[in-house]
Parts: C-alpha cells; structure tokens; sequence
C-alpha cells in the first residue's frame, strides 16, 4: 500500500481527508500520531518538521503531502476514482476551492480557536479572541446559509472538496454556537452531510475518542453518550 495518512481520528481537519479517501474508496495506510509522543511523532516530523497533521505519505512517488486542501487535490491528480471532488469546469473547479477555503478558514480555524481555549490555564485565556471567533461564526453561518438556497452540496448538486471540509467544521462548530434553529438551509444540509456513508464511516472510527472532546457535554448523544 502506497499510501500513509498520519493522520488522528479525533482530528477535525483529518476527518476532512478521511471523508475525501472515503469518498472514492482509495485504500491507505491510517497511522494515528500522538504529537506529545516523540516516538508516535518521529515519522511525521521526518516528513514535515511543522508537526501538523494531517500528512500524506505517498511512497511509490517518494512524496509526503501536507495540508489538507492540497492533499484532495493531489489524490484526484494521482489517485482519481468516481467521485472528482474538484470539477473539470473552471468556473465550477473555483468555487468548490473557494468554499473549500471558507469553511477551513471561518469555521474549522474559529471553531478550534473557541475548543483549545478550554484547555488552557485560566491565566493564558484569551477572551477577546474567543468573542471574536464566536463573532466569525455567527457571520459565516449567515453567509452559508445565503449560498446553501436551493443547492444540495456546497458547490450545487454534485458533492465536492467544499463539503469534505464543511462536515468537520460544522460538527465540532455546532456544539460551540449551534445552527440548527437558526438556520435553517444550513441545518438540512448538515443532516444531508451526516447522510453520507463516507461521513458515517470517518464519525464512527471517530467515536471512541469523543470522549477526549473538550465540549463533549454539548454532542448529540447520537454520537456520544456519557458513562
């Protein structure tokens, strides 16, 4: 097997990827990393000393991958299967990139801006950036909410890169600021996404570690039931 995604199941943004491979049943290697392990860790850092994951290791080409936008993009070029996640029409191929980068950018990054907050000492906290990331949350979902009106996915009917990065973000954003009353386009097409066999398999393995969530008290306890 060519393929190495260091990657950790808990991971917002290698869910992203998970839900991309998933899509066209590409077989890879998953290696789960625990960056405060030197040993867990060594590999990736090898690859890409910037210790983020996640990262792909693609050894019949020699090539590690990194971030999670270029990785679809390099699978599609290498490793195509049914479901191109980035359309042959320009004009089409542009806008799954840029909601792509919307949902990466003013979701997934505020989303864990508010989660690691939680986890730090009380005097490192940052309330002013966690009131500015609630601030950018609530302006997106406006804005997607826009978009969304009669589309199925994010770039319309066919599903694309633009809904591998909407899934996680939205998942982990909704139990910080939820969306689900308020917006009701956006609500559909979150339930849409949770449809999806590709979603379903990467939130299942995800599961046992939704413990290790910081917000785990706020998941729908169709993911998560506490103990």
């Amino acid at each position: 097997m060519s393929l190495i995604l260091y990657m950790h199941p808990l991971a917002s943004f290698c869910h992203k990827v998970l839900i991309a491979l998933y899509e066209n049943d590409t077989p890879f290697e998953a290696r789960t990393v625990d960056l405060a392990d030197e040993v867990s860790s060594a590999d990736l850092l090898e690859s890409w000393p910037v210790g983020k994951i996640p990262v792909l290791r693609d050894t019949l080409h020699n090539r590690a991958i990194p971030e999670t936008s270029i990785i679809i993009e390099y699978l599609q070029a290498r490793y195509p299967g049914p479901v191109p996640l980035i359309p042959g029409d320009f004009d089409a191929a542009l806008s799954a990139r840029l909601w792509d980068r919307f949902f990466d950018l003013y979701v997934g990054v505020p989303m864990q801006k508010i989660v690691l907050d939680r986890l730090r000492p009380e005097y490192q906290k940052d309330p002013a950036g966690v009131s500015e990331a609630f601030e950018t949350l609530k302006t997106s979902y406006d804005m997607i909410e826009q978009h969304l009106q009669g589309k199925t996915w994010a770039n319309g009917e066919a599903f694309s890169i633009a809904d591998c990065a909407a899934l996680p973000a939205l998942f982990f954003a909704e139990t910080l600021s939820p969306f689900s009353q308020s917006h009701p386009a956006l609500a559909g097409y979150f339930e849409r996404l949770l449809g999806r066999p590709s979603v379903i398999r990467t939130l299942d393995e995800a599961r046992p570690y939704f413990q290790y969530y910081p917000y785990k008290e706020r998941l729908s306890e169709r993911f998560y039931t506490p103990d």
